[in-house]
């Protein structure tokens, strides 16, 4: 499994194309694999893009509109077929719990599978098991819809040639971790002489929302942005009454947050080019990539 990588299984909004499915995204993250708003289609989805289902250990659902969930039954049900034993984590908004066990409970099949459902009720911290902090923030799209903030914890790197220098190796370079200082020929040698904090990465992730300013400080240095643009900005009366956002409101976004890339997604099916929306949104925020069905993103290290 690669370290961080973002491969985008679908892209399209609540009408599939012919060459975008209902939007899926998989974020495979320090040996994870979190999935976010399974919808229609998306265990097939895994096939063409050659990634094993059982990758995914964590689900996300933003809210309970058809393209962002049918299909997470399935995806529950394929891992059940894999037999997988690490558990499921699902995340969703607290108020649909009856839909989520209506997905997941679909169909008849034996469950082996752990699911381990997180029901967010507020705003703010959703867990912090050590791998992940979790964060979440309801947005504005007319049901509850939440937007994810997913940061990894800072960790320690050292210099190399330092070490080298200092004659620092093997079993020696974690006691100097774990202690913050070590003796080498009489000399003490202090953790910080020799590394560094490597601030840990920041993905947020908005599927349905419309634009609006506490959009900011949530995605507010944010390695990677991955933003819902359902429109352009000729189609911004239609953003409005839908609840939507457009490329140029992304890129907005993007830029007003510090974050490092942008990626679109969600596009209607009025538009059969996506690259419409990256020349939209690169205007104003350059590092800007329009997401296709299997397109795959190395995630920034």
């Amino acid at each position: 499994m690669s370290n961080k990588d973002i491969t985008f299984l679908g892209t399209s909004s609540q009408q599939p194309t012919r060459k975008r499915s209902h939007g899926a995204i998989l974020v495979r993250w320090n040996e994870e694999g979190l999935l976010f708003d399974p919808g229609e289609g998306t265990q097939r989805q895994f096939i063409f893009a050659n990634i094993a289902p059982p990758a995914v250990s964590r689900i996300f659902v933003s809210h309970f509109h058809g393209d962002h969930c049918l299909g997470l039954g399935s995806m529950l049900m394929r891992l059940n077929l894999d037999k997988v034993k690490h558990p499921i984590h699902c995340y969703y908004p607290a108020n649909f719990k009856k839909n989520f066990q209506a997905l997941r409970y679909g169909c008849v099949y034996h469950e082996t599978i752990s699911v381990v459902e997180h029901l967010v009720k507020k705003s703010g911290l959703v867990e912090d098991d050590g791998a992940f902090q979790i964060e979440a923030a309801f947005l504005k799209h007319g049901i509850d819809t939440l937007g994810w903030r997913i940061t990894e914890p800072d960790r320690i790197k050292f210099h190399k040639e330092l070490l080298k220098k200092h004659g620092i190796e093997g079993q020696q370079v974690k006691k100097l971790e774990k202690e913050g200082a070590i003796k080498i020929d009489g000399k003490l040698i202090k953790l910080e002489e020799v590394s560094f904090v490597k601030k840990g990465a920041v993905l947020v992730v908005l599927q349905d929302t419309r634009y609006f300013e506490e959009l900011v400080q949530f995605s507010r240095g944010a390695s990677v942005l991955i933003c819902e643009a359902t429109f352009l900005e000729a189609e911004k009366q239609l953003a409005r009454k839908y609840l939507h956002m457009t490329a140029k409101e992304a890129a907005e976004l993007a830029k007003k947050s510090g974050a490092g890339l942008l990626l679109l997604t969600h596009f209607s099916a009025r538009y059969p080019d996506s690259r419409a929306f990256s020349k939209e949104a690169a205007e104003v925020f350059p590092n800007t990539v329009a997401a296709e069905d299997f397109k795959r993103i190395n995630f920034p290290v």
